[in-house]
């Protein structure tokens, strides 16, 4: 048994409506995680281990940290983000709630989305509430069970969900927790003998320094 590294990815395409065109890096999401593969080469932190979902943005961070420092990264779809857009989507066209304009306006949106998938109130969703916490819990339970740390490039929803299941959380203090998640931030889970606990959130040693500060970024 030994620990995991969850990473958020580099800021993705913020202006995007839509799943296909959020998916990618922008300058400053690629920037993000070479800082982060900087500061990992500094303090000589090394992952027997290295995952990612399959999405582009979750790729290019992994390329961005730089795969010649880690070990051969694996992919696995278990790791990608909920379908944000395609649900906001139907949440507009079934309840008449608009897709949000501003992280203001997502403040706001996402709890709603939140607990009318888990409620089962958007028809046609691409999985169900139930499927995803299943398939998170399924994922980090098999890499907690490994041998050497892993490292694990995912997404903030995702993150949120591993949270919700470690720490029993309530749906409300899950959404807040997603709101949270910054780009390029580090999470660590340490597997005991009871169980999977979280002992790091949100960590952004590589972007500390005041002169990287205007790198944060939530969306």
């Amino acid at each position: 048994m030994s620990f995991i590294t969850l990473v958020r990815h580099g800021q993705a395409n913020s202006s995007a409506r839509d799943e296909g065109s959020y998916d990618r890096l922008s300058d400053l999401g690629w920037q993000q995680a070479r800082w982060l593969g900087g500061y990992f080469e500094q303090t000589g932190e090394k992952f027997a281990r290295v995952y990612s979902g399959t999405l582009r943005r979750h790729v290019e961070t992994v390329e961005g940290i730089s795969p010649a420092s880690l070990a051969e990264p694996v992919q696995d779809a278990r790791l990608n983000e909920l379908a944000y857009f395609d649900m906001a989507q139907l949440m507009e066209t079934q309840h008449g709630i608009a897709i949000p304009g501003d992280r203001e306006e997502f403040i706001l949106h996402l709890p709603q989305l939140l607990t009318m998938w888990r409620d089962g109130v958007l028809d046609g969703a691409p999985e169900s509430w139930a499927s995803f916490e299943s398939r998170v819990t399924e994922a980090l339970t098999e890499i907690a069970g490994g041998e050497g740390r892993a490292l694990v490039v995912t997404s903030g929803g995702l993150i949120g969900m591993a949270m919700r299941v470690i720490m029993t959380l309530e749906l409300k203090a899950m959404a807040h927790l997603c709101l949270a998640i910054e780009n390029s931030s580090l999470h660590r889970i340490q597997p005991l003998a009871t169980g999977l606990a979280m002992t790091q959130f949100n960590a952004l040693p590589h972007l500390d320094s005041p002169e990287r500060q205007h790198a944060r970024s939530h969306l």
